[in-house]
């Protein structure tokens, strides 16, 4: 199997790598490593949809993968999504990617900028893409809550624009990154996983709140689980 794993930063999957043997450093953002059997290529674009969305391109267009696996943290909006859940994100957007009239906010579909039903996007939304049963992982991902995210520029920190969110989009999850993810994975029509912990609730911002240890803890965890299945029995 040809495995990309994308995560913003080093940092958050600094315990799975520590456990996986390092192989090579291609260049300054990717690097390979061995998990028992199983090669993986190791992706740190850094923070932000510009440059997962520059990185990924480059990265897709000179190798084809069969599964790409974004990991990282989140913000959720969910009481029933307190920090430390792990959870897999099917369904993702561009939260700010429109114009504003009054207190609305008109998406690019809405302005007649593009199709909510052109590929990738599937009723103007950007969708996770691997066997619907989970059959590839041996259900390892029914452990997971399936969660709608939303990306953004910047993550909502303030009461008003917590308010106004709310308001506008419907969403689970918060990341800097999920959909720039799924975009390209889409348009090159590679499976995709996006998978992140919770390391915060999308409140005023109080960093005293955010329990980032085991936001971290639980998702290297989970990506060490899912990795082994495919390894298989060490040799």
């Amino acid at each position: 199997m040809e495995l990309l794993l994308i995560s913003a930063t080093d940092f958050e999957i600094r315990p799975l790598l520590s456990r996986s043997t390092f192989v090579k450093a291609h260049d300054e953002q990717l690097w390979t490593y061995k998990l028992k059997h199983l090669f993986f290529d190791v992706l740190i674009p850094g923070v932000g949809m510009v440059p997962t969305a520059f990185a990924l391109g480059q990265r897709l267009a000179m190798k084809r993968y069969d599964f790409a696996i974004n990991a990282g943290i989140a913000g959720s909006f969910r009481d029933s999504l307190p920090p430390g859940t792990v959870v897999n994100v099917v369904e993702d957007c561009v939260s700010e990617l429109g114009a504003e009239e009054e207190e609305k906010l008109l998406s690019i579909f809405d302005l007649g900028l593009a199709d909510r039903d052109g590929h990738p996007y599937r009723d103007g939304k950007l969708f996770s893409h691997h066997a619907a049963d989970d059959a590839w992982l041996g259900g390892i991902l029914r452990d997971y809550p399936k969660v709608t995210g939303i990306t953004s520029n910047t993550v909502h920190g303030s009461a008003g624009s917590i308010e106004r969110i709310r308001r506008l989009m419907d969403a689970d999850i918060e990341s800097m990154e999920g959909a720039a993810f799924f975009f390209a994975c889409l348009s090159r029509r590679i499976p995709s996983l996006q998978i992140r912990s919770v390391s915060n609730m999308v409140e005023e911002r109080k960093k005293s709140h955010w329990r980032l240890d085991l936001a971290l803890d639980n998702l290297n965890k989970a990506l060490l689980e899912i990795l082994r299945y495919h390894a298989g029995p060490a040799g």
